[in-house]
């Protein structure tokens, strides 16, 4: 196992002299290569990643490990090293608690709330309630502190038998380990292979504490790199064979390397089980089962040949789940000792280390072991091993539970209290085991209802959504207590919602629910663990919400006005940033930093998913926000947080990630998560809308919509208009892209319904213009002017001035003052607090006003708009935008890769004015002085700072070039047409 000694799984390494030091091996240069790449990484103080090394058992993962440790080793990293342990899956943190043994003494060091937390999590102190938001950040603390000392390696060997709860602070990990010295090292079967190989769940059982989750449900989530470990080459495989066995007959070792078919371990393990006349030829070899049954009955073929008590002995090893490799109990006697463990090492399927373990050979050997006992010989072994744990130790309670052949009230009971223990110290999913245990070990039919609901929602809470569907499909079976009741819809919306993409139960099951929640004014739990009384009404509101906002459901919406007084402040917030923005959101940015702030400060991060989903309605982006949500390390809560940071990546020009959402697609998909899937490929659309790409955004929306449309999620399917129509713009298509938004929206109408309706607002006026429908394009805008859209966010108030900018002014006007209005409004834009924030839709407006002055036969200065738009677009890789600012850049008789211009190119008026403003003066002091006014002053420096560099007043001072003072008498006024 991968929590064994270093040494003791050597497939496919070499032989130095005479000892095995784990630096050499048969093959693996691009392993090999990769690894020794993130140990240099780390040692130089490039950064830190994350590595997984996925492959089949036998494949020679562990091998890697040993040799990435040992170099590791040599150049003085502290190399942290665990395993998961099939027995170990029950045990919240197990797994964690290996990685951080070596570092516990510095645990006290760490801010007392971290300390708690840890403590905590790790079981150093008696449990206390947390949401699991401080364990990830205590152990990033801890390892950084640790980084300061020496470079840091952290080794876990199979990750698919890692507790849910240390898998999810590892990966919560590798999210945040880039700036610091240290490499995340880990190896996990495929998905589909964690179980003992050749064996199969009984029907309609439980998963229990020795269940494997999917190895996807781990490895999608840990993108950076992937490595997958396939079969040796042909030419490594007879390497490794011919070191290994050089006495095999030619014959018997073509036949050996076409059934060991590339895997390390078979070749190594089946040349020295066949017969000596297999070896040398003279009998031509058996048939063979595929590679996996085979390996294991050749070991389980192998244990048929022990004495009885040597196989006692070897299963209570394999269903230990300490996690040490210590032999489980002892084998009194040195007559008997002999007698045990001589045929054990004997066999060569485990072997005592200097230490006094007892190690298996390989994992392989110990599911054998597992699979080749009846179900009398594992329970007795589960007895024995229960018998030698103290009373208070947690595998106790999960060896008496597999020891268990009938419903045991009292010992059910027990289990439900240790996964209440396990849930408030952030354990969720393992909790949820328990309490699915306790149910399957209740004498009372309703007893075991209430707890399984609880085991749905705790599973859906920490992330194994699948399990929580199987969960719930089996609890629709049964009568549901009444006092359960609004718990069990809520478990029930909770899958449907997030593994089904079915919203219909969230309008026929939650009305109900929250009714009976606040007029009851508390839920009965029957004894069993779960949220209050108010954290499930505020949970159930939420799931209402998004339901409402994802379909546009009145039902929803109807039901939320009813119960906004009985949750929280965030929660109502939440609610009116979404209900119906152009009437309700007016402020809802600003108190949404107000909460963030006051969070912040006190170190408080309860409802920080809440606060997520509002600044998802606002285009808010607080850094603050991202620290509050970003120390959850479940998937539920990690999963809002990615699906947020890939909408704000597109909105914000961060175009470079679009993978990420794809990435994000896939780990959702094998979570179980799959409508957070579908919306993370619904969020890839944009970048590909964004970019002109309109066969991918035809690709994705085959495999979106039809989905969507099942669903009845407007939300999605509306947004695929409108990416429609920015991809439709994109190449010119004016009249499309109108048409398209017209079905969404009505020229002057910000139409219920559309929580997210400044998002096309923009498109709308853009469409509408370049196709000739001017006054359609201004009602537009006056509809926005007319509802305060810009009071309810920047982005809004930046999508509002730039729509303005468009219809200011008339194109035919010859006054300069028309001119300086529509320049002015361009320049106002422009000027709206973080407008540079938004790239892409700056990039547009730029592109748009430089378009409009070679209309206005305004050459020169619609150079510096268009080469910016085009810098901008480049950098997105918006191809078709990009060759719109070539083609009206080759208008303008200005070459399209000509650099900006000079501080030494702004006109005798602009400099004048920048020198003024640089002292501090406003537009209309300005103004005043040159008998401008404040609207002409402002287009003057629109024009002015592209050419300076700068996009701010603050910055002129440093920009500008040297010359008279800015106190100097400004000379003549020029003439207002100059201006």
């Amino acid at each position: 196992m991968g929590n064994g000694p270093v040494g003791t799984e050597r497939i496919g390494i070499e032989l130095v002299g005479t000892e095995h030091d784990g630096t050499e091996l048969v093959g693996r240069r691009s392993e090999r290569v990769l690894l020794q790449r993130a140990l240099d990484d780390a040692r130089s103080g490039a950064g830190g990643s994350t590595t997984v090394l996925r492959g089949d058992p036998g494949i020679g993962k562990t091998a890697l490990l040993d040799w990435v440790a040992a170099r590791a080793g040599r150049d003085g990293f502290t190399v942290l090293r665990a395993g998961g342990d099939e027995a170990g899956t029950g045990i919240a943190f197990g797994a964690l608690h290996q990685v951080l043994r070596p570092l516990l003494e510095h645990v006290r060091a760490l801010p007392r709330r971290q300390r708690a937390a840890l403590e905590s999590a790790l079981g150093l102190c008696d449990p206390a309630f947390s949401d699991g938001l401080m364990v990830g950040a205590s152990v990033l603390a801890l390892l950084a502190e640790e980084t300061r000392r020496r470079p840091v390696l952290v080794l876990v060997d199979d990750l698919h038998w890692v507790d849910s709860s240390s898998a999810a602070v590892l990966v919560f990990l590798r999210q945040r380990i880039a700036d610091l010295p240290l490499a995340l090292v880990g190896t996990s079967r495929p998905v589909g292979t964690n179980r003992p190989i050749g064996t199969s769940p009984a029907a309609g059982t439980s998963p229990s504490a020795g269940t494997s989750r999917s190895a996807g449900s781990v490895l999608e989530g840990w993108p950076a790199h992937l490595v997958d470990v396939g079969a040796l080459s042909d030419h490594d495989s007879r390497a490794l064979l011919r070191r290994r066995h050089p006495e095999l007959a030619a014959a018997t070792a073509r036949r050996v390397l076409e059934e060991a078919a590339g895997n390390p371990l078979a070749l190594t393990e089946l040349p020295g089980r066949l017969e000596d006349e297999h070896r040398r030829g003279v009998v031509p070899l058996p048939e063979r089962l595929p590679l996996g049954e085979r390996l294991e009955a050749l070991f389980a073929q192998g244990l048929r040949s022990l004495p009885a008590e040597a196989t006692r002995v070897l299963l209570r090893t394999a269903l230990d789940g300490a996690g040490t490799g210590a032999l489980p109990g002892p084998v009194p006697g040195r007559d008997r000792a002999e007698r045990v463990l001589g045929p054990i090492e004997a066999s060569g399927l485990a072997r005592l280390d200097p230490t006094g373990r007892l190690v298996f050979r390989h994992s392989l050997v110990r599911s054998a072991v597992i699979a080749a006992a009846s179900e009398a010989d594992r329970r007795a072994a589960h007895r024995t091993l229960a018998r030698r744990l103290r009373a208070d130790d947690p595998r106790r309670l999960l060896h008496e539970a597999s020891a268990a052949e009938g419903p045991d009230e009292r010992l059910a009971a027990r289990l439900q209290e240790a996964g209440t223990r396990m849930a408030l110290r952030g354990g969720d999913a393992e909790g949820a085991l328990l309490l699915d245990r306790a149910a399957s070990l209740s004498s009372d039919a309703g007893d075991r209802v209430r707890r399984l609901t609880w085991a749905a929602v705790m599973s859906a809470r920490g992330g194994r959504l699948a399990y929580a569907a199987k969960l719930v499909g089996e609890l629709k079976r049964a009568p549901v207590p009444e006092d359960v009741a609004p718990l069990f819809a809520y478990a029930v919306v909770y899958v449907d919602q997030s593994h089904h993409v079915d919203f219909a139960s969230s309008f026929s099951l939650l009305p109900t629910a929250l009714a009976a929640l606040t007029a009851s004014g508390a839920l009965a739990s029957g004894g069993c663990p779960g949220p209050a009384f108010g954290d499930l009404v505020e949970q159930m509101f939420f799931k209402l919400l998004l339901a409402s906002v994802y379909t546009g459901d009145a039902r929803g919406w109807e039901t939320l006005e009813r119960y906004r007084e009985y949750v929280s402040p965030a929660a109502r917030l939440c609610h009116r940033a979404w209900a119906d923005p152009p009437r309700t959101a007016h402020g809802a940015e600003a108190e949404l930093r107000r909460m963030v702030a006051h969070r912040t400060a006190r170190g408080e991060t309860g409802h920080a998913w809440l606060l997520l989903w509002a600044a998802s309605a606002v285009g808010g982006g607080d850094p603050d926000l991202w620290r509050l949500s970003g120390g959850e390390h479940a998937y539920a809560t990690q999963g809002s947080v990615a699906k947020a940071r890939c909408h704000q990546d597109f909105l914000r020009g961060r175009w470079d990630t679009a993978g990420d959402c794809l990435r994000e697609a896939e780990t959702a998909e094998e979570l179980g998560y799959h409508c957070n899937a579908l919306l993370f490929r619904h969020y890839h659309a944009h970048f590909l809308a964004g970019r002109g790409d309109e066969r991918g955004l035809r690709e994705a929306r085959a495999r979106i919509e039809p989905v969507a449309r099942r669903a009845r999620m407007r939300f999605v399917t509306d947004h695929l208009e409108r990416l429609g129509a920015l991809a439709a713009l994109a190449h010119g298509r004016h009249e499309e892209a109108y048409t398209r938004l017209r079905g969404m929206m009505s020229p002057g109408d910000l139409p219920r319904g559309l929580s997210w309706f400044h998002l096309p607002f923009f498109d709308f006026v853009y469409a509408a213009l370049r196709c000739g429908r001017r006054t359609e394009a201004r009602a537009h805008v006056a509809a926005g002017q007319a509802a305060r859209m810009g009071d309810i966010s920047a982005h809004h108030a930046f999508l509002l001035a730039a729509a303005t900018a468009l219809t200011a002014g008339d194109d035919e006007a010859d006054e300069a003052e028309a001119v300086g209005e529509a320049d002015a409004a361009y320049a106002a834009a422009c000027a709206v607090p973080g407008a540079d924030q938004w790239v892409f839709d700056l990039a547009r407006l730029r592109l748009a006003h430089g378009s409009r002055l070679l209309r206005q036969g305004r050459h020169t200065d619609a150079g510096d708009p268009l080469r910016a738009a085009l810098t901008a677009f480049t950098r997105l890789g918006a191809a078709p935008w990009a060759e719109q600012c070539r083609s009206a850049l080759r208008d303008a008789d200005a070459s399209p890769d000509s650099t900006a211009a000079g501080p030494a190119e702004l006109t005798a008026q602009e400099l004048r004015i920048a020198r003024l403003v640089a002292t501090g003066l406003t537009n209309k002091e300005v103004g005043a002085a040159l008998h401008l006014s404040p609207r002409t002053v402002g287009a003057h420096l629109y024009r002015a700072f592209p050419k300076l560099g700068i996009t701010s007043r603050a910055a002129l001072a440093r920009a500008l070039p040297p010359g008279r003072s800015a106190g100097s008498p400004p000379g003549p006024a020029p003439s207002r047409r100059g201006s």
